[in-house]
């Protein structure tokens, strides 16, 4: 049997709001600020970029609405650790626990924090000054690392809010609503000066530009606005910190994965508003260039102010729902028991919140953040895909489980879902094979630490 570490537990303090803004928070980063560009540049015109937009919100939203139920009939920490390990065995729950801990969530925060540091340096352009060069083939590409000024920043962000999390996580759940409505609140000032400023035209969302086109461009668009809408599965993994979570799960994993399809749509309707097709393809960074078209450079910079704000909320919701994967592994005996210890000051994983955030912070030195991020891409959809069947198969294996939230559609709907969530690995796979299968090795590289850990326990 597992070790107990500890008598402290979680606490149940996050509530309804907080749980919302968890879902809204940590969907919402730096893609709807750049990704319309590689959309539109795939599809060719604005009417097919909202096409892409609503199949992939309503995909997202059909893996919501089976994650619910799994949330609120296991309301425990790890999200879908807990999922796979109670439909498939341990042994699936810990690759996918592995999996996360080690590059998912990590490379996330890695990603996200240098985003903040980019969009900081449009205002302190010292920060993508090189401090120092590491002479060893160890950096992207197989070359010399350089290491930015903006990556100790970057650095510190994250320490920052690991402190945070580990001082609380009713405080750190109080920061997530607060950061969530400044982004929105800004995300709307932006929506509406692009709609109401008179610099636009309703003929420009019927404009086109050259694109790939096909399916092949609509799987490209599709890709990038599944980037955008990640992070709707996120709140299951701090299901145990939620108050009344039967029905606070459900009702925040839905209401917040249609809020964002809401201000994805009414952001891109002001995009395309302002800029015809061809310009936004030709834009690295869409909405920048309409609020410069519409308010100057102040509103470019404005956009860089929303963009930190909205890349802030969703870091701090990452490393809250991360952390709490390997403490739940932790927890389980499969995993290193430090990583389960609860402070009983604070009620917080703090093992596992340093564990995760030293880790992320060591990526983002790497400068390979992005590529192991790549790798993983694979796998994450390979565990929606069973995320999904797992509501299928638990209703079959554990029928007497209680389920105060049921999946609408059963078992059309989940299934639809886990089969999309297939092509979505296969085209993947057939796409970019290499990435693919170093995701896969990325997977296999738990296996001896799974029969580890597995030994121990029956000792």
């Amino acid at each position: 049997m597992p070790e107990t570490v500890g008598r402290a537990e979680l606490r149940r303090v996050l509530g309804p709001w907080s749980a919302a803004a968890i879902v809204v928070g940590t969907i919402i980063g730096s893609g709807i600020f750049l990704v319309p560009k590689a959309m539109v540049a795939s599809v060719g015109s604005p009417g097919a970029v909202f096409v892409v937009w609503i199949v992939g919100g309503l995909l997202s939203l059909c893996g919501a609405l089976c994650y619910a139920e799994l949330a609120a009939a296991m309301p425990e920490a790890g999200g879908e650790y807990i999922y796979l390990r109670e439909a498939y065995g341990p042994r699936w729950g810990f690759l996918c626990g592995w999996t996360q801990t080690w590059v998912s969530k990590s490379g996330s925060i890695a990603s996200m924090a240098t985003g903040f540091f980019y969009y900081l340096a449009n205002f302190v352009p010292a920060l993508e000054t090189t401090a120092f060069v590491v002479r060893l083939p160890i950096g992207p590409g197989g070359g010399p690392l350089e290491i930015r000024y903006g990556q100790f920043l970057a650095v510190a962000v994250i320490l920052f809010l690991a402190l945070l999390n580990y001082w609380g996580t009713r405080l750190v759940g109080g920061v997530q609503v607060v950061t969530t409505a400044a982004k929105i609140g800004l995300l709307g000032a932006i929506i509406g000066l692009g709609l109401f400023s008179g610099r636009g035209s309703w003929a420009n969302l019927q404009t086109h530009t050259s694109a790939a086109g096909g399916a092949a461009g609509f799987f490209v668009a599709l890709v990038a606005a599944l980037w955008a809408y990640d992070g709707w599965n996120n709140l299951g993994m701090a299901a145990s910190e939620v108050q009344r979570p039967q029905r606070n799960l459900p009702l925040a994993l839905l209401a917040g994965t249609l809020t964002v399809i809401g201000v994805y749509l009414a952001a891109n309707l002001a995009y395309f508003f302002v800029l015809p097709a061809a310009d936004a393809a030709a834009s690295d960074r869409v909405a920048a260039e309409m609020m410069r078209r519409v308010a100057g450079p102040a509103g470019a910079g404005a956009v860089s102010i929303a963009a930190m704000i909205s890349i802030f909320a969703a870091l701090n919701g990452a490393i809250l729902t991360g952390a709490r994967i390997p403490f739940a592994m932790a927890r389980d005996g499969r995993f290193f028991r430090q990583m389960g210890w609860v402070s009983p000051a604070h009620g917080t994983p703090g093992a596992a919140i340093v564990l995760v955030c030293l880790w992320s912070s060591l990526l983002v030195f790497s400068g390979r953040f992005e590529q192991l991020f790549t790798y993983v891409i694979f796998a994450n959809w390979l565990i929606f895909a069973m995320g999904a069947a797992a509501v299928l198969v638990l209703r079959r294996r554990r029928p007497e489980l209680p389920r105060p939230y049921r999946t609408p559609g059963y078992p059309v709907l989940p299934a639809l879902f886990a089969l999309a969530a297939l092509a979505v690995v296969a085209a993947t796979l057939v796409n970019s094979p290499r990435e693919s299968l170093m995701g896969v090795g990325v997977i296999l590289t738990g296996l001896p630490f799974y029969f580890y850990w597995k030994r121990r326990e029956l000792c």
